[in-house]
């Protein structure tokens, strides 16, 4: 057969690598050698991109486990905060449960030490009791503080058939009121408070003084003023009391010291240490409001957790991480201005103290309703200024309707009684109706207002609350309206109703008092031009002064100190009264010490800015800015000074030439 394909032509050819024919066909290899083109090079940004993903990654990863970490240490260190304690398991139970969020809530704080010298089995005693109240509607924390002398009836809960105190509180004796905790533990201190104050309390804060230093340590210190000078070395006789050593003057005391204050009361009474605790707390308040960070709070935590300084009981169950962060998120979003403290008046004796119930249900009425328009209207009174009230009906023109809500037989009944005594008309429900709420679970009383009367309703509401006490003030609910019978107001009254009202229905506008004081720069002027040329900036002579005062010299010190605060020269005057109380003029250039962040209000006064730092409706500090410096008048520890000798004082400032 003939054919045309020349040989080493056609399929009989050998291929190169890229599939061509070759001539002559090469030799026979098992490796074939060819050159493949190479893939294009990426660009910079994906290659950028690439390693920004994987960098992401990886930081997910890390954050991820430093937060699953930091949660899981976060509840185990809330776990360590709860009731370890048999006394305050049993304390729990007895708690009151709080059933709203905006609910407010009272915690019972009880600071205790085992003295040395007592001897091993000795019980506890509480050195300090105090009522802290905390309500997210008015945005406000107040303080009570009974004094650990007061003479009061001292509750236990009652044996059991097996011995164990679980059953019902019954009055064991009539003594002072910290002895009940050395009587029955923290539920005797629970008890006795309970039943002196009629108030709901929701939560038990137990706090071993040596985790008072610990934890003011751990947060740096506290910024505090010192009224006087402070001191005692014991060496026995006369002087066997704690050791106690501080200069006059607004500072940063650390724990060791700042417990040495609170506990001070050897050359005082009882009131001065309440006032001291009292000024403590607030103090503590704004040191954690400026320094408190994720390292901080590590550390504070940690030390409380690791010694079990701490225990807190709540009602119903245990603390949570939730409970304690929307707590702290409310002290620290506070309001300046909204930190009341309380005071118990008319308190009479001295190792023991008495005070009529009547008292003390007046201070217990102004914890449950702190006013938080007392600061202008004290303020408006006191410079001679026009206050501009609140328009309020009188009781004989609000009508009021009375419902039972906590399911106590008669509850209702004595409401409507106590409030028609007061001059309130009460309306009976319709179609006579019983006098029952929808439900029975009203832990808190309610004030309901009529909606379409806002103004004169709400304001009406708010006087009748402050009488029933522990109750809330809020439009009327569609269901509640068929039982008000056309009434202005319904008052539901809760679990918190005990068949009594509070002793003061209305706030009452203060009465302008004369400034007790006196013209006398001559007192002061030789004092501050030793020291003018010490400090870099103008002084101020206080050319009026309290009628009774003069610059203190007890304790062999000068009544004049200059030192560094705030890394600035500072000067302090310290005056005492004619009742041997102290009050005090600091001068300083630092403008931004932690106390003048929390003023209630300023105002200008014939060119002048001063700014008001209330306790209540007493004016405790006032602040005069000038010249790129601060000058402050500080109230004694019981505001003995009125508002207009305040601000008489305050006005009296007089720049001293350098």
């Amino acid at each position: 057969m003939r054919t045309t394909l020349k040989r080493g032509i056609g399929r009989g050819a050998e291929v190169n690598g890229n599939g061509r024919g070759i001539i002559p066909p090469g030799t026979l290899s098992p490796v074939t050698l060819y050159r493949q083109e190479p893939p294009p090079r990426p660009g910079f940004l994906k290659v950028a991109g690439k390693f920004l993903f994987w960098l992401l990654v990886v930081v997910l990863m890390l954050v991820s486990g430093l937060v699953g970490g930091f949660y899981l240490w976060a509840h185990e260190s809330a776990a360590a905060l709860r009731c370890q304690s048999l006394d305050c398991k049993r304390t729990q139970q007895r708690l009151d449960v709080i059933k709203n969020a905006s609910q407010p809530a009272i915690a019972l704080v009880i600071g205790y030490d085992h003295r040395a010298g007592d001897g091993k089995g000795m019980p506890s005693r509480s050195d300090t009791m105090m009522l802290l109240r905390a309500d997210p509607t008015t945005k406000t924390i107040s303080l009570l503080s009974f004094p650990r002398d007061l003479v009061v009836p001292i509750y236990c809960p009652s044996r059991t058939a097996s011995g164990a105190r679980n059953g019902p509180a019954v009055a064991v004796d009539h003594g002072r009121i910290n002895s009940a905790y050395a009587f029955c533990g923290a539920t005797g201190s629970l008890e006795t408070v309970r039943h002196l104050t009629g108030v709901p309390i929701n939560y038990l804060i137990s706090v071993n003084f040596s985790g008072f230093v610990a934890t003011v340590n751990k947060l740096g210190g506290v910024w505090m003023d010192i009224d006087r000078r402070y001191y005692n070395h014991n060496v026995g006789g006369s002087t066997n009391y704690a050791d106690i050593d501080l200069q006059p003057g607004y500072q940063l005391v650390d724990g060791k010291h700042a417990l040495q204050f609170v506990r001070y009361r050897h050359t005082d009474s009882d009131l001065y240490r309440l006032a001291r605790q009292q000024e403590f707390v607030s103090a503590m308040r704004q040191q954690a409001a400026r320094s408190l960070g994720p390292t901080s709070v590590v550390r504070i935590v940690n030390t409380i957790a690791h010694h079990h300084y701490i225990e807190i009981a709540r009602g119903g169950h245990g603390i949570d991480l939730g409970t304690i962060y929307s707590y702290a998120k409310f002290a620290y979003g506070l309001p300046p201005g909204h930190v009341f403290q309380t005071k118990l008046t008319n308190v009479t004796g001295y190792n023991e103290l008495f005070a009529s119930q009547s008292t003390i249900d007046e201070a217990v009425q102004s914890f449950l309703s702190p006013d938080v328009e007392s600061a202008r209207a004290s303020t408006a009174v006191a410079l001679g200024r026009k206050l501009h009230k609140r328009f309020t009906l009188p009781p004989s023109r609000v009508t009021l309707t009375v419902l039972n809500g906590n399911g106590r037989a008669g509850s209702a009944a004595n409401a409507s009684y106590l409030l028609g005594q007061k001059g309130y008309k009460i309306v009976l429900p319709a179609s006579n109706q019983p006098a029952n709420a929808p439900t029975w679970n009203y832990f808190h009383s309610k004030i309901y207002f009529d909606p379409s009367r806002p103004k004169n309703g709400k304001a009406s509401a708010q006087q009748v609350a402050r009488l029933i006490g522990s109750a809330d003030v809020e439009p009327m609910p569609k269901k509640i309206v068929p039982h008000s019978n056309g009434a202005l107001l319904v008052t539901v009254v809760g679990a918190t109703f005990h068949d009594r009202l509070a002793p003061i229905s209305i706030p009452q506008t203060p009465t302008r008092q004369p400034a007790l004081v006196r013209y006398d720069p001559a007192v002061t002027r030789s004092a501050l031009q030793q020291v003018k040329r010490r400090v870099p900036f103008h002084l101020q002579l206080p050319t009026v002064l309290e009628r009774n005062s003069n610059l203190d010299s007890g304790y062999g010190e000068t009544p004049i100190r200059v030192y560094r605060l705030g890394g600035q020269p500072t000067v302090r005057l310290t005056y005492r009264t004619g009742g041997n109380e102290y009050w005090g003029i600091q001068e300083t250039p630092w403008t931004e010490a932690p106390l003048l962040a929390d003023k209630s209000l300023s105002q200008w006064v014939k060119g002048r800015r001063f700014d008001l730092y209330y306790n209540g409706s007493h004016l405790h500090v006032v602040v005069l800015r000038a010249g790129g410096a601060t000058y402050w008048v500080v109230n004694t520890l019981l505001d003995a000074l009125s508002n207009e000798t305040m601000l008489a004082i305050a006005k009296g400032f007089r720049p001293m030439t350098r």
